[in-house]
């Protein structure tokens, strides 16, 4: 009989990647380093190939790795899935989620419109806020869930979705031709503005800041007006922007990876139902936006 892949294990493996320690996964998963360790060893033993690799002190995934890690994201979705589909017990109470404006645009009308479907005694209250402060407001206990832009500085959370971050401007105006370039960004602790204005720094183009919000509509409205160029993440793209790139002299810019935050201090019944319902919805979303305008 064919070996079954444990989906604790896949779990496990998951969270490793997303976090980029065994230490940090171990919290995620609540096991300790050790069992996070042997239940790696196992999962190597079921498929019959490593799947970590040895680079210094740390782990990095093997080939095999990578090809496993788009299988388990994949049965982890279809579990969540499962489960929510055939679950009897009804939940009530109160859930608190947070989320920037950004994505709750993007994001808030499938998630909740599917959770409510399957927990109609649910209520969920939404905080929209930028990810620093929701980061601090899961850790003051204030919100059960957040979804945030993640980077590993801001503690261990579960990478849901990642996106191309890209330049845009309006279709109707030139703002990227103007110099300097007029950005319209969030506030100096936002890690797009810090991806945008570095990348601009090592090419040497100059750039003035012309506006900085935490607000995404008032970003996106400087640029629709032609006021400004930004960065966006590929989902957000409006109708009326043009993607900018290098033949534009816009280099190109990391990724943008999704996460969702957990609260650890609660009962995580409700949390953990709204969360499977977060990552199925993020997983299944499709971005058709265009490549970059050809120069030509």
């Amino acid at each position: 009989m064919s070996a079954v892949l444990d989906i604790d294990q896949l779990k496990t493996f998951v969270a490793i990647v997303d976090t980029g320690s065994f230490t940090r996964a171990a919290e995620i998963v609540h096991k300790t380093q050790s069992a996070v360790s042997m239940q790696m060893k196992r999962l190597e033993e079921r498929v019959g190939k490593p799947i970590f690799a040895r680079d210094g002190r740390a782990s990095k995934l093997t080939e095999d790795g990578e090809r496993l890690l788009d299988y388990a994201r994949r049965i982890l979705r279809l579990n969540l899935e499962c489960l929510a589909t055939f679950s009897d017990a009804e939940l009530a109470g109160r859930v608190r989620l947070g989320v920037p404006d950004d994505y709750a645009d993007r994001y808030l009308p499938e998630i909740l419109a599917r959770f409510s479907r399957s927990n109609p005694k649910v209520e969920v209250t939404v905080v929209c806020e930028p990810t620093p402060m929701l980061v601090e407001r899961i850790q003051a206990n204030d919100l059960d869930l957040a979804i945030i832009t993640h980077v590993e500085t801001r503690g261990p959370a579960e990478v849901i979705r990642e996106e191309r971050l890209l330049w845009v401007t309006s279709q109707r105006h030139a703002a990227q031709e103007e110099t300097p370039v007029p950005l319209a960004l969030g506030r100096p602790t936002c890690n797009w503005r810090q991806a945008a204005t570095e990348r601009l720094d090592l090419i040497g183009r100059p750039y003035r800041i012309l506006y900085a919000s935490w607000n995404s509509n008032a970003v996106g409205a400087a640029v629709m007006a032609g006021l400004a160029v930004s960065v966006l993440p590929e989902s957000a793209i409006r109708t009326g922007m043009r993607i900018l790139g290098p033949q534009d002299g816009f280099p190109a810019l990391p990724s943008c990876k999704i996460g969702l935050m957990r609260n650890r201090h609660d009962t995580p019944t409700l949390a953990d139902a709204l969360a499977g319902h977060i990552v199925s919805s993020l997983g299944n979303l499709r971005s058709d936006q265009p490549e970059p305008a050809d120069a030509s």
